[in-house]
């Protein structure tokens, strides 16, 4: 029989073989990510990039300081040093700093967007020191709290054997952050993304509307500019928010496109638009699954409390119109999913500026129950309409994502379902995977 002390060399080595194994697949996934944001010039996207090359963000520069913020944590032990209620702590306590943070931010913005203060700087002085305090504070915290989040994403991942000798590979890493924008952008005749850049994080609403019209009216487009929740590059880019079960699906959807990128369905994400459905789906079904075991497995006293996010949809207005408690609840999702479906029938009969009519006439109506939509268009569809892991929605009739749900139904387990289908290199694969 084996001595303890052999244990823990066996355990040591297998640990940095995995270890020396993440370190290469990182290097090309970082490869990959980077490729991508440098497409070829004769590339339709870059005859965008034309308009947005000062306002892109660097995720060179992003991803070498989080990257850096990662390795002291680790340096230092975190989270193991502490104990499990030590570190829901921790968690809590980021949570209450990161609200704070948001309150003030959004304090400052309505200061700056009050046409009376004319002094701007010195009406905001006070605020502005008081979330210099904030941030400092959100700082010490965020180390801490983000490797205890991600070592109890890690530990699902391993329970649902997702891992290699009880270590996810990709390691769970990601930092909360704000987030840059994303430049959508479909031809007109079709609901298709033909380029997503990321824009930098202060970009105002006016710029994102001149930034709009100015790659519309040169290339005859459809684009939007929208907010994301996370980023796929390494470590993960995560929406600051105070909505742990938000959270903890966010960390495991991004985690699972790092898991995919060394895979054909990963690998491939940009050839087709079913594919980059795929893609997205598997991840959002994914990280809705790990990220609900997670609360239940770690803050089980939040799982009654918790509600599903509307994610990017703002809530109802806060002051109905009269008369609105006696209307039929607006379901937003069949609504959309209407407005998706007859867009779909407009366009391919040509009617290209019909259905443009129509979808500004349908997000009037949005507008009128709450649903603060700056835009309906072609690049709305193309953007919202690949996150496809519940049936309705912005997908329309779009097959992929029920191919995806369904097979995700037939699989065994989460395991299952993922390592079978990150290796689909098209729509057809995935059919005949449903169809067996």
């Amino acid at each position: 029989m084996a001595s303890p002390d052999a244990f823990v060399i066996i355990h040591n080595m297998m640990y940095r073989i995995v270890r020396g194994l993440e370190i290469g697949i990182l290097l090309l996934i970082s490869a990959a990510i980077f490729t991508y944001s440098n497409p070829p010039l004769t590339d339709q996207i870059e005859k965008v990039r034309a308009h947005t090359r000062d306002l892109e963000f660097n995720y060179i520069t992003w991803t070498a300081n989080a990257t850096l913020l990662k390795i002291r944590a680790a340096s230092i032990g975190l989270p193991h040093t502490l104990d499990r209620e030590a570190q829901k702590q921790a968690v809590m306590e980021y949570l209450r700093a990161t609200q704070s943070v948001l309150e003030k931010e959004y304090a400052l913005k309505q200061v700056y967007s009050d046409a009376a203060i004319t002094d701007k700087e010195a009406a905001s002085m006070a605020l502005r020191a008081e979330l210099n305090t904030l941030y400092e504070r959100q700082h010490e915290l965020a180390p801490l709290a983000e490797a205890v989040l991600q070592e109890q994403i890690s530990q699902i991942l391993a329970e649902l054997n997702l891992s290699v000798f009880n270590q996810p590979v990709p390691n769970v890493l990601y930092h909360a952050t704000p987030l840059p924008y994303a430049l959508i952008v479909s031809p007109r005749d079709r609901i298709e993304q033909v380029a997503n850049i990321s824009i930098h994080t202060e970009i105002t609403i006016d710029q994102q509307a001149t930034l709009e019209t100015a790659v519309d009216e040169n290339l005859n487009t459809s684009s939007l500019v929208v907010p994301i929740g996370g980023v796929g590059v390494y470590p993960t880019m995560v929406m600051r928010s105070t909505d742990l079960s938000w959270i903890l699906n966010t960390i495991a959807h991004e985690w699972t496109h790092n898991y995919l990128t060394l895979r054909p369905l990963g690998f491939l994400y940009t050839k087709t638009p079913e594919l980059r459905t795929i893609n997205e789906t598997t991840a959002s079904i994914a990280g809705d699954e790990i990220g609900m075991l997670a609360l239940e497995r770690f803050y089980p006293e939040l799982v009654t409390a918790s509600h599903p996010t509307v994610g990017l949809i703002s809530a109802p207005l806060d002051h109905p119109e009269p008369g609105d408690f006696l209307r039929p609840p607006f379901d937003y999702r069949a609504e959309m999913n209407e407005t998706r479906t007859t867009v779909d029938a407009l366009l391919k009969d040509g009617k290209i500026e019909e259905a443009e009519a129509y979808m500004e006439a349908r997000r009037l109506v949005f507008l009128k129950n709450g649903y603060l939509l700056r835009k309906i268009n072609q690049a709305f569809f193309a953007f919202f309409g690949a996150y496809a892991d519940s049936p309705g929605g912005a997908a329309g009739e779009d097959p992929v994502g029920p191919a995806v749900r369904e097979l995700r139904a037939q699989s065994d387990s989460l395991a299952d379902f993922i390592n079978t289908i990150s290796w689909v290199n098209d729509f057809s694969d995935l059919q005949k995977l449903v169809d067996e």
